[in-house]
């Protein structure tokens, strides 16, 4: 039974048997159970936004996000599918109204749509507006057509450069056609792509303007995003952070940036380019703190609820949900720690050595 039924037959006042002849009931709305308060923090924003890391598991190395010798995590530590499902139902049941399927790579996990099978009920509702992932594209060449059945409308897909060589030297491992063919087969299947690419410094900052181009002639959004300080990994972060103000300040060289008022509730401002026609979105947790308007959280596959991805506090849901079969105990986990979501991150490139989070990007997947 759904985590939202129970909680409606758990909560439903205890009425009198009415008398037979009384005829059936015609008031049902007027008393039936309130439905249950959204999660508010403690700075009043609501949380409707939940990201799921199904996996910490990546078929790429990308020299920014892991090392390139990675333990992974033991397979029986992870939440089962059923038991992802039975969480996002808990915060859909709060007020959330957006998932994001995220990893690792979240198409390598085994078994992996029958989740989004189970998860896309909640849009058959309406309960859910939007049911999306953030994808390295390997692997959507195969999955294309099934998300798409199943509602998904949109996805992310990361890609820092359109060179072959140096996308195999970013990624480790990585076949570029691999990714360009996922795409394709993505906005063949009626899924809106948006590109996220990670700004190098040295590194792909003089191919941005032409990955601009490529990606809004395809009708393709495109987002700059700055190295984050999450996980060791060999090198040394400063050689690969590259200001956005910095890039912004190259591109404007040859395009016209118009500031846009849209807003996603996500971290990205946007500028409309002229030149393109297209939207391109600046992500900065570094020079520009975006977190006045979060209205995110982040579950990773182990069960831990991260309420901020620049702050090492987490809850267990995990021990909740096996506690039992219940929805209570877990729900009332989910309002605890949303209690205690904080203002804002506190990354700072310098202190990336360590770095600022130990904790490597794909365990909370961004």
């Amino acid at each position: 039974m759904l985590g939202s039924s129970r909680d409606a037959i758990v909560n439903q006042p205890q009425q009198s048997p009415e008398p037979e002849m009384w005829g059936p009931r015609t008031d049902f709305a007027a008393t039936a159970a309130p439905a249950p308060a959204p999660l508010i923090d403690p700075f009043q924003r609501a949380i409707t936004y939940l990201r799921i890391s199904v996996t910490d598991r990546c078929d790429l190395r990308c020299v920014y996000c892991m090392a390139e010798e990675m333990n992974f995590l033991p397979k029986r530590d992870l939440l089962t599918l059923e038991e992802l499902d039975r969480l996002c139902g808990v915060f859909i049941a709060r007020g959330v109204r957006k998932l994001r399927i995220t990893g690792g790579e979240p198409l390598v996990r085994r078994d992996i749509m029958h989740l989004f099978h189970r998860l896309s009920r909640h849009l058959g509702t309406g309960a859910l507006q939007e049911l999306t992932l953030t994808t390295n594209g390997t692997q959507l060449g195969r999955f294309a057509g099934e998300l798409a059945d199943l509602g998904v409308r949109r996805v992310n897909v990361s890609l820092d450069t359109l060179d072959p060589d140096k996308f195999r030297a970013i990624t480790r491992r990585g076949d570029l056609k691999v990714v360009l063919d996922g795409i394709a087969a993505a906005r063949d299947a009626g899924i809106k792509v948006k590109i996220n690419a990670v700004a190098l410094k040295g590194v792909n900052e003089h191919e941005i303007a032409d990955m601009i181009a490529w990606a809004h002639g395809l009708g393709m959004d495109m987002t700059l995003i700055e190295v984050m300080p999450l996980g060791e990994v060999e090198g040394d972060r400063t050689d690969q952070f590259l200001p956005l103000s910095v890039a912004r300040q190259q591109l404007e060289e040859r395009y016209t940036l118009t500031p846009l008022p849209d807003r996603t509730g996500g971290p990205a401002r946007y500028v409309h380019v002229a030149e393109t026609g297209g939207r391109l979105g600046f992500i900065t947790p570094l020079t520009h703190n975006f977190c006045e308007s979060c209205n995110r959280v982040r579950l990773t596959c182990t069960g831990k609820l991260y309420m901020c991805l620049g702050q090492e506090d987490a809850a267990d849901l995990r021990a909740a949900l096996r506690a039992s079969p219940d929805d209570a105990l877990v729900t009332q986990a989910v309002i605890d720690a949303i209690a205690r979501k904080p203002k804002g991150h506190d990354f700072v490139i310098e202190r990336q050595r360590p770095a600022a989070v130990p904790r490597h990007m794909s365990v909370t997947g961004g």
